[in-house]
């Protein structure tokens, strides 16, 4: 769609220089997916402390006696707390840089997991789960940022999915955790699970040094010699180093320093349609990604799986891995597909195919519950619903859940990167706190059924935004985007 104009622009200047050796174009530079992987391991850390409840919260209940309600509360208040997270760490970002907002995080990441191991009590609890939502919120916002800006457009969608392959990763660890030591005793098993996510931020904090800075931030702080030298390291070719460096320069030379003031830069952001609208697509697309559901099945798999029919907490627990590995594995899909087949594709296929798992998950709950027992009776009708639910997966997993923060990610100018994302990150997590906070109580005032129906519903609502309002933007730079939405 969009792209193709600009493709047939630019085929003459690729071609001139050295049309007689095109392999050298053709070759991409692996040093930037290094750079992106280990600065998106802290991604694990996000997977692993947001969903570590799921298997956890039963041993929890069993050793303190925690309700039904105070279980809701902690599983989704880190997302609530992230959001403190989410809105500083554009501040930070832009200020300390993108490197040490990610050692940041993975030092908050140190120390909430320990406060969880080691409470005694509900309040101690929430604070260990402060804690972690503010390393949460920071990693949702510099990650993807930082592996956007420094990738060459020819791996941006790959690169950019990164962090979400590693924050499902991260969630299919918990489950394994949640399965590893349900073995202990109640009030040892949910402690190990909390303490066993305190170790690997030692290591990822000094991995994270090792990287080179962000060359859009360098640029942004006047420092044009060391961004030079990243983009020389980080660029398919020595000529897509400096095209990419003059994009930048004349980026922020157009008034997106980033060392100004944010009330100016938001000042303009109200007074330009372009801005707005970038602004208002990035919301709608998080606000889908979470109201859709997912995060029921991430924190609840096994109520689910319970009213499906599963009774022990060991067939629960592994049968929840199945949910976390479908999840894992399916991004991998989007990393394959998103820099060929482009975001646009990727985000219809995955939202319509969404709607259609849901509903299917509904009718057979209310198939199973209009015959006398929730899905308890029928052993085909119980794997039937676990099907369904894992096909739900996949399909987020291999369109929206990714596809958010890669759009979202490229589409924002760069004067507003660091705070638009932050704002995104802030309605991604609300909506996921939403989710998890009242799944328990949605399910018993209007039945299982009842839940999926309306997360169907809204998975076809997002279908139909992605298809009127989504423009393809594979293959454009990060500059080229301005263009492309009116932003500069």
């Amino acid at each position: 769609m969009a792209h193709q104009p600009r493709a047939a622009a630019e085929a003459p200047l690729l071609a001139k220089p050295d049309a007689a050796v095109p392999a050298p174009a053709a070759k991409r530079n692996k040093y930037p997916f290094f750079c992106a992987a280990l600065a998106s391991m802290t991604s694990v850390l996000t997977g692993y402390n947001v969903a570590v409840m799921s298997g956890a919260q039963i041993f929890m209940a069993e050793d303190l006696g925690i309700s039904d309600a105070q279980v809701e509360v902690l599983s989704g208040v880190i997302n609530l707390y992230s959001l403190a997270g989410a809105l500083l760490a554009g501040w930070t970002s832009d200020r300390l840089g993108r490197r040490l907002t990610i050692v940041l995080a993975n030092v908050l990441f140190l120390a909430g997991p320990l406060v969880m191991a080691l409470a005694g009590g509900y309040g101690a609890l929430m604070v260990g789960r402060f804690i972690a939502g503010i390393a949460v919120g920071y990693d949702f916002v510099i990650a993807p940022i930082y592996a956007a800006e420094i990738s060459p457009a020819s791996s941006r969608g790959l690169l950019t999915s990164v962090p979400e392959i590693f924050n499902n990763t991260g969630v299919m660890l918990s489950y394994v955790s949640n399965l590893a030591f349900s073995g202990l005793p109640p009030h040892l098993a949910w402690r190990v699970m909390f303490a066993a996510g305190a170790v690997p931020p030692v290591f990822l904090a000094a991995g994270t040094l090792t990287m080179p800075e962000s060359p859009r931030w360098l640029v942004m702080k006047g420092r044009v010699t060391e961004a030079k030298s990243v983009l020389h390291r980080t660029s398919d070719t020595p000529a897509e180093a400096e095209r990419r460096l003059l994009e930048i320069e004349d980026v922020v030379s157009g008034g997106g320093q980033g060392n100004g003031s944010s009330s100016s830069a938001w000042k303009e952001a109200a007074a330009k349609p372009g801005v707005r609208r970038v602004l208002a697509m990035v919301l709608t697309l998080q606000f889908f990604q979470q109201a859709s559901g997912i995060d029921s099945v991430v924190l609840y798999g096994p109520r689910i799986l319970a009213a499906a029919g599963v009774a022990s907490n060991t067939s629960l627990l592994s049968l929840n891995i199945l949910f976390g590995v479908a999840k894992a594995g399916s991004v991998l899909i989007a990393m394959a597909l998103v820099d060929r087949a482009g975001r646009r594709p990727l985000l219809l296929a995955s939202t319509g195919g969404m709607a259609a798992s849901l509903l299917l998950v509904g009718s057979l709950f209310a198939a199973a519950s209009a015959g006398g027992t929730e899905l308890g009776g029928a052993a085909a009708v119980s794997a039937a619903s676990v099907a369904a639910v894992v096909a739900y997966v996949v399909f987020f997993s291999m369109g929206l859940g990714p596809m958010a923060w890669v759009y979202s990610s490229e589409i924002l100018p760069l004067r507003l990167r660091g705070q638009g994302a932050g704002l995104g990150t802030a309605m991604n997590r609300t909506m996921c706190a939403v989710v998890i906070m009242t799944f328990i109580t949605l399910y018993k005032a209007v039945t299982m059924a009842g839940a999926f129906y309306l997360y169907a519903a809204i998975s076809a609502a997002a279908f139909v935004f992605v298809y009127a309002c989504l423009p393809e933007t594979r293959g454009r730079s990060l500059e080229d985007m301005e263009e492309l939405f009116h932003t500069k």
